[in-house]
């Protein structure tokens, strides 16, 4: 795995994903190489971003030649992480805890579902043989397995002891669907999704369209 030592701005972590997703469709496609041009037009951004982005992590590219895809999809999938395994929870099995537990990609990637928390434990189905565990064990589960990230999908304010109780479990990731903002620290990395947000943002930009 390529070793990153420099700190990496943050808007270019998140377009890492796009990076990868990209590579990974034209792979399927029987693509071979791509230059940073077609990359631009594909993910709309610039093609100086693109070769700006990548010299964070090194040389990928040729001159005249572009990028291998094969090998620039998987120097990505080393700097994402995503050549490591990873065990999930999901507190809260309601609509958005069941969807995620029913993401089948998630396995593709590494990414294990091994438990699912809630007030309620009766009558909620899951794949994979999945069953709903009482809240009130989750520390016990916590303390006596590997957890590498909790996933709150849970409401009101509760919310703020979970992320307590999490963070005392030496949980060192978080990803937080609740409306409460949790604060990352050195020891836990959290990355907070808010609905609203997104829509409210989808919302501007629908009223902004130049055809409007």
């Amino acid at each position: 795995m390529r070793k990153v030592k420099n700190i990496i701005p943050e808007v270019v972590v998140r377009r890492l994903p796009r990076y990868f997703r990209l590579l990974s469709e034209l792979e399927r496609e029987g693509k071979d190489r791509i230059s940073s041009s077609v990359i631009s037009k594909r993910l709309n951004i610039t093609a100086s971003q693109v070769r700006q982005d990548f010299s964070h992590f090194g040389a990928f590219g040729l001159q005249g030649y572009g990028y291998d895809v094969n090998f620039l999809k998987e120097e990505i999938k080393n700097i994402l992480g995503l050549d490591k395994e990873y065990n999930v929870v999901i507190i809260g099995a309601g609509n958005i805890g069941k969807a995620l537990a029913n993401y089948k990609k998630f396995n593709n990637q590494g990414i294990n579902i091994t438990a699912v928390f809630d007030i309620q434990t009766k009558n909620i189905e899951l794949p994979n043989g999945l069953e709903v565990s009482h809240i009130d064990t989750f520390s016990d589960f916590a303390k006596n397995n590997k957890v590498d990230i909790a996933v709150i999908t849970t409401q009101g304010e509760a919310v703020e002891d979970l992320a307590k109780t999490i963070k005392e479990c030496s949980i060192p990731a978080i990803w937080n669907f609740s409306h409460f903002y949790i604060q990352s620290d050195e020891k836990t990395a959290v990355e907070n999704i808010n609905l609203n947000e997104s829509m409210f943002t989808l919302i501007y930009l629908l009223n902004n369209l130049e055809n409007k």
